[in-house]
């Protein structure tokens, strides 16, 4: 086979063969395997490996299935041939078989043909000459494999540029000839070629002069290739061949002749130009790539003048305009990072020629950019800014002339030139081109388009038709703009624009006399408005610089005429600081701003702004915590509006202040109607009127004002009201004038409209904005005027009929508009009278009603109102109702019921939106608490209306919605507030609010006689405190902490106010005064720890409550409170029916002394009406558990006849056995029967009962008389009740029926266990019935002892009848029962133990399962203990399996002291029971040994260490995973003790445990991996290897990845060979014989842990005895193996058996001639 100059002969080259066949494994990881062994050992004997893949190769692919990887594996050999090694002869056949497959195909680039390739570029690298002799050979143009051949020696120059570039020539020999019969499917590949070659010219050019590279002939077939390219290929169809030549063509260039490249300009430049139509991102790089290398060397050769001259040059730059402009758009797609190499090589282009021609191209950049074409003037704007700063000496003397051409573009409205332009002015401005009033224009454009966003071409156009009209502030005409609003470009314009500004303003000191006070001049015109901030944040910055100049700011724009004044500067910037959450902090800005040009401004006004403005920014200047507060946006409007007024007032200039008027007048023109601007514009104007006398400028500005408000938008018509308001404050008549006109003019009556409808809708519309608009204005009139002059207009505006002319709108703004108007009439009222100036609403009521409908809804009058819009008119509604209700005259009894009942409902709203939703519900409670304060003539009258409201309020309270309740507790609670202000401190009955002569006379005590009836006192009856409790106690123990806080202060209250009522006459104790004020300071003192502290036990204030209120409860007050106690049992939240049990329970057991006969059965039947409702079995657990205490503290007889009338009532009329969620009757019984106390009372009632009745069972006749019937049914039902509750008293747990099972426990609790078994055994057989009713008995047991756990269990496994699981159930049931009951067990055992000897094998089964749970808690068994252990070693030979293994479990349960006492006696039963036949009792016995190894002393464990040993070797060979785990695991337990006596022969079982522990490491069950490592980190200390402890500490040893544990492998071996050589040929034994196990996983782990033993081993002999056994048996396995796995392994394997110390012996190993014949051939 093979030859070594060694004497020990290696089967190497079997190996290798093997290797190399298995790269056409099936299997990747087989070939994958392969691959890497052969790279990893070709180094020793690459000629070796080359034979192997010589001899597979010979069929090529056809015959080997993988030719690609062989050819991989071929390529990495000869790289790794010495040069002593490389044959001219041998290599000459690779190249041969390399060439054939490559030629045997007309493919091009598959793997297998690339991998070839490879091959031949490696013996290039040791015989370029040899190579190239073989490519030579295909080099013909009838030669299919050409383009290959052609592909091969382009890889080769690539790879190695030195060694190819002498062979050019006679490459270009013979490829030049034939390249015109190339198809177009193959020039690709040759232009490719030609490219490559030309690269290696070039990187030789670096080392070496080019012309000691290129002579006459390559050069003559440079130019011959070079002209068939460009003159056919790169005009070919195929765009693959035009792209290929062009590249080529572009390396070529600089290599050809220069006539040749002038001769060729004229097409090539026409045929690289052409591809730039196809708009590909990679086409125009390449064609980029390539002309640049022309320009390069056409224009900068060394070797003469320019060969272009730019008139040649325009068509080249022309074509690269547009790609200028797609390559800088790459930002919005995919392919960016090619876009922007194309737009770099482009920008190279353009500076090579501006380096020859730069005044040529300047000028050529310019005329494109006046052509205003985008791809054209976008383009050279781009290249003008990239130039610039790189030819700025070139094109100094040229600046004018750009400045004129940029000017032009100014108004080119496309986004993309207008981008450019930007970037191109902020490159100018940086290098001093920006100058005098160009500058200007330029940094005006920056700022117009700063201010684009969002804004539309129309709004443009009429901004500057408005400016040019005025003479404004726009200082620049231009055309018409057109443009595309894309939100995404115009943000990128915007961001430049900015940036560039910002930019000029900080870093370009030289454009500060162009930015000053050229900027203020942006700031007024509407189109600018978008800039505002920018320019504000660039006039900071300048101001800021120029502050050091005294006066230097006002003297400047004092000196140019063409600024706006500062009047219009200071109207423009307050109006627009209107959104303090506007982007880049405008409103900060702006406040800067102002500070800054104070200058400008009247002296006296500088220093009051530097103390105002301050404080404003310092508003502003968080913006998420300004969002924080709902009401923001109004008070910073508010803070504006004061801040002008204190400037007018601080300025004090009257010519100034009309001078802003105008201003203000002028500015109507910048804003939309529907901008919030404008409303504010109206209050600024407002307030300044405010401060004007000249009644003629405000009459004509008001005038003005109303003209330029647009009243349908509310905005806008607020702004204006509010305006008209601050105007009233001086000129009220004026006003008032103004609106009567308005009201006059408007042309329609009621009638009129309502046609209108008909008519025409949109005039209607109009008439409500005009009609809410006059309402507001009026409103805010009357809200701002004098109080001495506001009655007799409000007289006339109500009193004459004015009013009601507005109030017929039907648009949801309109109606809000109208109510808030009357709102605001009434808060004018209130305010005068506050003043003092007293007087009465006239038609209140008339206006109320008013209220109400508008707050309605209006669909039929063809306005759909949105929900939302609806709910906010009804919020403003209640909160004018409560204003109207509020002043004189009283409201009638009819008018205050259509108020509440058009408004209580509103309690029930969802609780979204909460803006919303919370105001309403708080105007609502306002309005009732105000309804309650005015109506009523005396103390009963508003304790009825108290009880009235309160009980609307009730289905609120009681709520299943926690919103709800929340809002009819804080109803209740305000309205007993209230209730208890009047009570103690009177209320005036003429409607006086604060301190009056009235009201001091309500202020007497209430028993005084002399006080008028008015204010007489009500009777504590009238609040009917019994039931009232019952309704507020639930919500105490609410699960809402703010419910139950309202809830115990309402209760408070009304207690608080009951104490302050007269007591009722039979009432005398004083001790029950002390009592109750001693009960309400509880009250008070739980309500202060509600207030200190939320997080309190609900519970334990509950209890506080319910103790005070019982203590505050009167005898008949009680009475009330139980008798209407089911509604709160009943109630919807489970802890506030809870807490009304338990109020009850409290109630009963502290007074129920207090209550007659009537009063305990109408609580009782309160009561079980209350079990009979409520859902939840808890809860009607604890009612029943009430009724028990109610029968305890009362007449038990009472309550006990009551439940049995109410169950005879039941059977009478209900099938109880059907009953939804049980017969609460039955829960009654069954509560009866387990009370400590009722129990044998309620035995011995229902058991007298039952002596009473006749004899049961036997029902009447139907031909019976019917009265003799009606009687029978009746004393059958009161029989079947009494039946009833005696069965549920037995199974309940009743002490009767229990104390008879007490007796006899242990037999019948055996007896049933024993029964189990058969009846399961019966089971099995399918009679399923004896089950059941044992089962049924079974549980009826478990009721009657209390046993509930066996109760569960039995429910849960009863009807199991698979073997395992009853025995489990029997076992739960023996568990639970030792822990139950442990003094019955003893007695139990002794049954069961005598039980194993019978001939049922179920029993048997049944017995030793209960056994052997009940051993597990056999501390105190006694003498007993032995007896059972005993019967249960006698049992281990049992016919049944179960029995045999339950025995073995029940003797290892025990506890340990008893386990320690009996260890000798399970050792043996174990050792037995290892050698069993049947796998359960193995496993069992394997777990109960690791159990038992665990507490076991040593003097018991070594008499059985060494048969334990052995057997537990066998059972690790075992096909049972768990066994398997389990017998590892025990094997390592068993080592604690191998330490004495049996150390020795305990070690020789450890060692030939070893070798199998450590492949079964990485087996597929998890459990037998981890088992291995923890055994074998136990018994590592005893095997005392040096080194191992280590190896197992390491992650190798605990990780699941297979290559981590290879590595651990690897390094074992080399610790084992290292430091226990003597135990390597035993191990190495163990290990082959592994080779065979029936595990795929351990079969690989042996292959690899023995390679690995025999690689590292220096024992020879080791490696004599088992090298070349493993080598066949290796080679074997990877031919024979069906796992992938084991020939994966095994060729990884092999690899390592060949890298190893043996490697000299076969390094100089070649296969045989022979042999590798015969095998060639093989088929």
């Amino acid at each position: 086979m093979a030859s070594s100059s060694s004497g020990n002969s290696v089967p190497a080259a079997e190996a290798v063969q093997v290797l190399v066949s298995s790269l056409a494994d099936d299997s990747p990881i087989v070939r994958e395997a392969s691959m890497a062994a052969l790279k990893e050992i070709t180094f020793i004997n690459p000629l070796l490996v080359l034979d192997c893949c010589l001899t597979v190769s010979r069929g090529g692919r056809r015959r080997f299935g993988n030719i690609a990887g062989l050819f991989q594996v071929m390529s990495v050999a000869i790289q790794a041939l010495d040069k002593g090694d490389v044959d001219n002869n041998y290599l000459a056949k690779l190249a041969k078989i390399a060439t054939s497959e490559v030629i045997s195909t007309k493919e091009l680039n598959a793997d297998w043909q690339r991998a070839a390739a490879g091959v031949l570029v490696s013996i290039g690298s040791h015989m370029p000459d040899l190579m190239m002799e073989e490519i030579f050979l295909h080099l013909s143009g009838a030669n299919s494999a050409l383009p290959a051949m052609v592909q091969i020696l382009a890889d080769f120059a690539s790879s190695d540029a030195l060694q190819f570039t002498p062979h050019l020539k006679g490459v270009l020999a013979r490829v030049v000839p034939i390249l015109g019969n190339v198809r177009d499917i193959h020039r690709p590949i040759f232009a490719n070629a030609f490219k490559c070659w030309c690269q290696a010219f070039w990187q030789c050019s670096v080392d070496f002069p080019l012309s000691s590279v290129i002579d006459s002939d390559i050069m003559f077939f440079l130019n011959s290739a070079f002209e068939l390219l460009l003159r056919v290929w790169a005009i070919s169809r195929d765009l693959k061949v035009r792209l290929s030549s062009v590249e080529a063509l572009g390396q070529m260039v600089g290599l050809i002749t220069r006539t040749q490249l002038k001769a060729a300009l004229p097409r090539l430049i026409p045929t690289i130009l052409e591809l730039y139509k196809r708009d590909q991102d990679d086409v125009a790089f390449v064609a980029t790539c390539s002309l640049h290398n022309l320009l390069n060397a056409s224009l900068l050769s060394e070797y003469g003048p320019p060969l272009l001259d730019f008139e040649d040059l325009t068509v080249i730059l022309s074509t690269l305009l547009p790609v200028v402009c797609r390559s800088s758009d790459k930002k919005e797609h995919l392919n960016f990072s090619a876009g922007l190499k194309t737009y770099n090589e482009v920008q190279h282009c353009f500076l090579t020629v501006g380096l020859v021609y730069p005044e040529e191209l300047f000028v050529f950049l310019l005329n494109k950019c006046k052509l205003k074409e985008e791809p054209l003037a976008v383009g050279a704007l781009s290249v003008l800014k990239h130039l610039l700063p790189r030819l700025s000496v070139a094109w100094h003397s040229k600046r004018p002339l750009l400045i004129e051409v940029v000017k032009l573009l100014l108004d080119e409205p496309n986004l993309g030139v207008c981008k450019a332009l930007a970037e191109l002015i902020v490159v100018m401005a940086s290098h001093c081109y920006l100058v005098g009033p160009s500058g200007e224009l330029f940094i005006e454009y920056l700022v117009r388009h700063s201010a684009m966003f969002g804004l539309q071409r129309d709004d443009t156009e009429r901004s500057r038709e408005s400016n040019s009209s005025t003479g404004g502030y726009y200082p620049f005409v231009y055309k018409k703009v057109e443009m595309k609003m894309d939100a995404a470009t115009l943000s990128e314009l915007r961001a430049i624009c900015e940036k560039g500004l910002l930019l000029i303003t900080v870093t370009v000191p030289e454009m500060e006399h162009v930015l000053w006070p050229f900027l203020l001049k942006m700031i007024i015109p509407r189109v600018y408005t978008g800039a505002v901030a920018t320019v504000c944040k660039c006039i900071s910055e300048l101001c800021r610089r120029r502050s050091s100049q005294s006066g230097g700011v006002a003297l400047e724009c004092k000196a140019r005429a063409d600024l706006p004044h500062p009047e219009e500067l200071f109207a423009r910037l307050v109006v627009l600081l209107h959104n303090p959450l506007a982007r880049e902090q405008l409103a900060t800005h702006i406040l800067t701003v102002l500070c800054y040009l104070a200058p400008l401004f009247p002296k006296n006004i500088n220093m009051f702004w530097q103390d105002e403005i301050p404080k404003m920014k310092a508003y502003v200047s968080d913006t998420e915590d300004l969002k924080q507060d709902p009401s923001y946006q109004e008070s910073w409007d508010d803070m504006i509006i004061n801040f002008i007024a204190e400037s007018l007032d601080v300025i004090q200039d009257v010519d100034w202040v009309i001078s802003l008027g105008n201003a203000f007048e002028k500015h109507y023109e910048l804003y939309k109607p529907d901008d919030e601007h404008a409303a504010l514009l109206h209050r600024c104007l407002g307030i300044l009127l405010q401060k004007v006398h000249a009644r003629a400028y405000v009459r004509a500005k008001i005038d003005l004002m109303y003209k330029q408000a647009n009243i349908t938008i509310p905005t806008n018509r607020l702004g204006l009201a509010k305006a008209m308001g601050l105007v009233a404050a001086s000129h009220l008549d004026t006003v008032l004038d103004k609106l009567k006109n308005i009201l006059d003019n408007v042309g329609q009556s009621f009638f009129q409209r309502f046609l209108s409808f008909f008519s025409d809708k949109a005039k209607m519309e109009e008439s409500d904005d005009i009609h809410a608009a006059l309402a507001l204005m009026y409103g805010y009139a009357a809200k701002y005027a004098p109080s001495t002059v506001i009655e007799a207009r409000i007289d006339a505006l109500v009193g004459t009929h004015m009013l009601s002319r507005l109030l017929h709108v039907r648009h949801p703004t309109a109606k809000q508009a109208v109510i808030t108007a009357i709102d605001l009439l009434g808060q004018a009222v209130i305010n005068a009278s506050e003043s003092g100036i007293s007087f009465p609403l006239k038609r209140r009521d008339l206006l109320l009603d008013y209220i109400l409908t508008l707050m309605g809804r209006d669909e039929e009058d063809g306005f759909s109102e949105s929900n939302i819009e609806h709910l906010r008119t009804q919020s403003l509604a209640l909160s004018a109702c409560t204003t109207l209700v509020s002043v004189e005259p009283k409201l009638t009894v009819e008018t205050r019921n259509l108020v509440m009942k058009a408004t209580i409902g509103f309690f029930g709203f969802p609780n979204e939106p909460a803006d919303v939703i919370d105001p309403l519900i708080s105007n609502l409670i306002t309005l009732l608490c105000t309804i309650l304060i005015t109506s009523g003539e005396d103390g009963r009258s508003r304790a009825e209306q108290l009880l009235h409201i309160l009980r609307k309020v009730d289905q609120y309270v009681s709520s299943s919605l926690d919103y709800q309740r929340k809002r009819g507790c804080l109803a209740a609670n305000e309205l007993l507030l209230k209730f208890r202000m009047i009570c103690t401190s009177g209320y005036c009955a003429l409607g006086c609010r604060g301190t009056c002569t009235h009201r001091e006379k309500s202020d007497l005590h209430p028993t005084l006689s002399n006080l008028p009836s008015a204010f007489a006192l009500p009777s504590r009856d009238a609040l009917r405190l019994g039931d009232r409790t019952m309704i507020y106690l639930p919500r105490c123990v609410d699960t809402n902490s703010e419910v139950r806080k309202v809830s115990v202060q309402a209760s408070h209250l009304y207690f608080s106010i009951s104490l302050s009522l007269p007591r009722p006459v039979n009432s005398s104790a004083s001790n029950d005064i002390e009592l109750s004020y001693s009960a309400l300071s509880s009250l008070e003192d739980v309500m202060a720890i509600l207030r200190s502290d939320a997080s309190i036990d609900p519970s334990e204030v509950f209890n506080r409550v319910v103790s005070s209120v019982c203590i505050l409860l009167t005898k008949d007050e009680l009475a009330a409170a139980l008798h209407g106690c089911s509604g709160a049992i009943c109630d919807k939240i489970k802890q506030s029916a809870e807490g009304a049990i338990q109020a009850v329970n409290e109630f009963v057991t502290e007074r129920g002394n207090e209550l007659n006969e009537t009063d305990i059965a109408r609580t009782t039947q309160s009561l079980l009406s209350a079990v009979i409702h409520v859902k939840e079995k808890y809860l009607r657990q604890e009612a029943l558990g009430a009724i028990c205490s109610l029968a305890e503290n009362t007449s038990s007889r009472v309550v006990f006849n009551e439940v049995l009338v109410a169950a005879r009532r039941d059977i009478a009329t209900k099938d109880i056995s059907r009953l939804r969620g049980g017969w609460p009757m039955q829960d009654a019984f069954h509560v009866f029967s387990q009370h400590s106390v009722l129990s044998c009372l309620f035995l011995d009632h229902v058991m007298s009962v039952i002596n009473q009745m006749p004899t049961l069972g036997e029902n009447p006749s139907q031909d019976e008389s019917s009265s003799h019937a009606v009687d029978s049914i009746l004393e059958d039902n009161i029989a079947r009740a009494a039946i009833v509750a005696l069965t549920a008293f037995f199974r309940g747990g009743g002490k009767v029926g229990k104390k008879a099972v007490e007796q006899s426990y242990a037999s019948v609790l055996a007896t049933l266990t024993l029964q189990l078994g058969s009846c399961h055994g019966l089971a099995s057989t399918g009679e399923l019935e004896p089950l059941r009713a044992l089962l049924a008995a079974f549980q009826a047991f478990c009721e009657c002892v209390g046993d509930l756990e066996m109760g569960k269990i039995l429910a849960r496994d009863g009807e199991q009848s698979e073997n395992e699981k009853w025995i489990n159930l029997i076992r739960d049931l023996a568990g639970s029962l030792s822990i139950k009951r442990p003094k019955e067990v003893p007695s139990i055992c002794l049954i069961l133990s005598k039980a194993l000897d019978r001939s049922l094998r179920f029993q048997r089964e049944s017995a030793a399962a209960a056994l052997s749970e009940f051993l597990r808690h056999s501390d105190g068994f006694g003498p007993l203990l032995e007896e059972m252990v005993q019967a249960l070693c006698r049992h281990v030979s049992d016919d049944s399996p179960t029995v045999r293994r339950l025995c073995l479990r029940g003797l290892v349960q025990m506890p340990s002291i008893h386990v320690l006492q009996y260890t000798t006696q399970i050792l043996g039963v174990i050792l037995a029971l290892l050698d069993d036949l049947d796998e359960s009792v193995q496993l069992t016995a394997v777990s109960c040994l690791l159990m038992v190894l665990e507490s076991s002393s040593r003097d018991a464990v070594e008499p059985v260490l060494l048969n334990l040993s052995i057997r537990l070797r066998n059972l690790q060979e075992c096909m049972n995973e768990k066994i398997r785990a389990n017998a590892y695991a025990a094997f390592g337990a068993l080592s604690t003790y191998g330490t004495g006596s049996q150390r020795d022969s305990f070690l020789e079982q450890a060692h030939a445990a070893f070798p199998r522990m450590v492949l079964h490491l990485h087996e597929d069950d998890l459990s037998v991996r981890q088992a291995c490592r923890n055994t074998l980190k136990c018994i590592a200390p005893l095997m005392e290897i040096d080194g191992i402890t280590a190896v197992f500490n390491t992650h190798w040893f605990t990780s699941d990845h297979r290559g981590d544990y290879e590595d651990f492998l690897r390094e074992l071996a080399k610790q084992l060979t290292q430091n226990l050589a003597a135990r390597v040929d035993r191990y190495m034994a163990s290990i082959i014989q592994a080779f065979d196990a029936p595990w795929p996983a351990v079969q690989a782990n042996a292959v690899y842990l023995c390679s690995s033993v025999l690689a590292l081993s220096d024992d020879k002999h080791i490696s004599s005895h088992y090298y070349n056994q493993v080598f066949e048996m290796l080679v074997g396995k990877m031919s024979r193996s069906t796992d992938a796995i084991v020939r994966a392994t095994c060729s990884s394997a092999l690899g390592l058996l060949l890298k190893s110390s043996n490697a000299n012996s076969w390094e100089d190993v070649r296969l045989d001639r022979a042999d590798s014949s015969h095998r060639g051939h093989e088929p």
